[in-house]
């Protein structure tokens, strides 16, 4: 890939920290749902539960990870969240045999691990500040190839033993603490970290003001909640369908493979979209949601894998302009806002699965559908809103400094 020749060795070393994290949270995510449904002999409803549980965890993560940044630091912050959220993974199998205490503990998997991604979206944007829009992307990319990895496994893992997986994700996010308490010590004196330092000297001002500025984060954050809300098919609805049809489980994780390898592999169509009629961060989040809404429409339709297809490329598209336009807009107040912003999408998480959980135990796969459909032209609004008010909008760099 060209990044390989393009960035230098810690951007390398970073990148491949974050893939063999990824690959291990790919272990675990994807099989949640059936684990709770098929191994617990659970309800959908039962199910949708814990991801609830887990999304509220992941909403507390993501605000406290975005306001404690300039506070408490980046190294405490991203270090400790992450050896949190590994004691809370090996902590799960042994949680397991307690169903109450399951869901408490997957509420700390989703607390622990929510808290430290505002931080490394912040640091990556700090440090990165004049290719972090192409970074982010990059970023992205590596850490869907660990997906492909992972998923790739995580079937395999389930018919021999769920827990293994649980374990195995556990032991990633440990490694990846690992890297960046080494990582961090390592870069503490270089120019571009004590930039980093020096911004955080500036007066903080109180997180009610920076929550007035409205247009920096709420239409978007918004716009990410329904499409959360609506993608929550891929587990409460695809999933137990594929269960529902005695199909084997394995084909569920083989599904978020291609996935992976399709988020590699359309790079060059994806870079086409941005070149053609997406070419600012803001047009790239409304074109996600139009590919999300034609993907739910075609599963809504004919349930078939080019619906998955044309989800993913809405995926692609979203990923990385969120963090990006935040890191471009925001100035050093970029760490509250991306974790406010990710806090009001991850409600999304949170609402979503009961909501398919119930319809499909009623109804199947389609009434899901259906509801996917109607978050995705909810979201398609909200963007465009966003893409309104920021028109011709300067940073609040600009503004504040």
């Amino acid at each position: 890939m060209k990044f390989l020749q393009d960035y230098p060795k810690e951007v390398k070393v970073f990148l491949i920290a974050s893939l063999v994290n990824a690959t291990g949270s790919a272990l675990m995510w994807p099989l949640v749902t059936m684990y709770v449904f098929d191994e617990l002999g659970r309800s959908m409803k039962d199910a949708a539960l814990v991801i609830v549980i887990q999304s509220l965890g992941g909403i507390a993560g993501q605000l406290l990870g975005g306001s404690l940044y300039h506070k408490v630091g980046v190294k405490q912050l991203i270090v400790g969240g992450l050896a949190m959220n590994a004691l809370a993974l090996f902590a799960l199998p042994a949680a397991s045999g307690n169903w109450h205490m399951f869901m408490v503990v997957m509420g700390l998997v989703g607390l622990f691990n929510s808290m430290s991604q505002p931080a490394i979206q912040a640091f990556v944007g700090f440090r990165f500040a004049e290719r972090r829009g192409e970074l982010f992307n990059v970023i992205y990319v590596a850490n869907n190839i660990g997906v492909a990895l992972g998923t790739g496994l995580s079937g395999v893992l389930a018919d021999l033993s769920y827990k293994l997986s649980f374990v195995m994700n556990g032991l990633t996010s440990a490694i990846f603490a690992v890297f960046f308490l080494v990582y961090l010590r390592k870069i503490g004196n270089a120019p571009a970290h004590n930039e980093l330092q020096q911004r955080s000297r500036h007066r903080d001002q109180s997180g009610w003001k920076l929550m007035g500025n409205t247009r920096i984060y709420l239409y978007m954050a918004l716009g990410s909640m329904f499409l959360l809300l609506g993608n929550s098919v891929w587990n409460t609805g695809v999933s137990p369908f594929i269960i529902s049809e005695g199909w084997s489980k394995s084909l569920y994780s083989f599904l978020w493979t291609l996935n992976g390898i399709l988020i590699f592999a359309a790079q060059p169509l994806v870079s086409l979209i941005k070149r053609w009629f997406a070419g600012t961060s803001t047009a790239q989040m409304t074109a996600s949601a139009v590919f999300y809404l034609s993907g739910y429409a075609v599963i809504l339709l004919m349930p078939s894998y080019p619906g998955m297809v044309l989800a993913t490329l809405g995926e692609m598209l979203i990923s990385p302009a969120t963090p990006a336009f935040i890191s471009d807009y925001a100035g050093r107040n970029a760490p509250f806002y991306l974790g406010l912003s990710g806090g009001i999408g991850a409600a999304g998480r949170v609402i979503g699965p009961y909501l398919m959980g119930s319809l499909y135990d009623t109804g199947g796969l389609a009434p899901t559908a259906w509801l996917a459909c109607g978050m995705a032209v909810l979201a398609v609004g909200f963007f465009i809103v966003h893409a309104y008010v920021n028109r011709s909008a300067r940073t609040l760099e600009q503004n504040t400094v």
